[in-house]
């Protein structure tokens, strides 16, 4: 499973790279009742060999931030953070913050306080300057359920004021958010004008 996985990456970002897309967003995967030490060791070493195979390609991988369901990894700041310290081409790896994730993984950003404490976080282990994209959902599910249920923006746990804090955060400005949230009728214009309402 672990070679057909790499195999199976090396070909997607080889499509990444025909379409024209920089970026193939990809959750780390999960240590399987091996610990996530190792978990991220193997993590570190695929995405090692997978850079070494695809060097020749613009288009690079962008690892997301899980809920943490069962085994999986990446939903703490430090497995980046251990991730990036053996990859052979730190430079070359970006990462996706998926709202819903965050807040399912235990990150409670609905208050000032709390978004800045999560930004620092991530600003001191990994770097705002490495985040590539960033997927707008709302939860389901309550803070640290460790469960990955998306929700519309503003009828879950998460509410409004987290959204609004990430919105008009400067440093993001510039990032792609894309909107995951679930697909009723209309439901992406809903959910765009509840966001765009938020940026002062």
């Amino acid at each position: 499973m672990y070679e057909k996985s790499i195999q199976a990456f090396l070909r997607e970002l080889q499509r990444c790279e025909l379409l024209g897309i920089p970026y193939l967003v990809v959750h780390p995967g999960a240590h399987m009742g091996t610990g996530e030490e190792q978990g991220l060791t193997r993590v570190a070493a695929a995405i090692n060999r997978i850079d070494h195979a695809a060097s020749n390609l613009q288009a690079k991988m962008a690892l997301e931030v899980t809920a943490g369901q069962g085994s999986s990894l990446a939903y703490k700041f430090e497995h980046f953070a251990a991730i990036l310290a053996q990859v052979d081409a730190p430079e070359r790896l970006g990462f996706c913050l998926d709202t819903c994730h965050l807040f399912a993984a235990g990150y409670d950003f609905r208050t000032h306080q709390g978004y800045d404490q999560m930004m620092d976080a991530w600003d001191d282990l990994v770097g705002i300057e490495r985040i590539r994209v960033i997927h707008l959902n709302d939860s389901k599910k309550d803070l640290g359920s460790r469960v990955d249920r998306h929700e519309h923006i503003g009828q879950g746990y998460i509410g409004i004021t987290g959204f609004e804090f990430l919105l008009n955060d400067r440093r993001l400005s510039e990032l792609p958010m894309v909107l995951e949230t679930p697909k009723d009728d209309n439901a992406d214009v809903r959910n765009l004008q509840t966001l765009r309402r938020l940026i002062h």
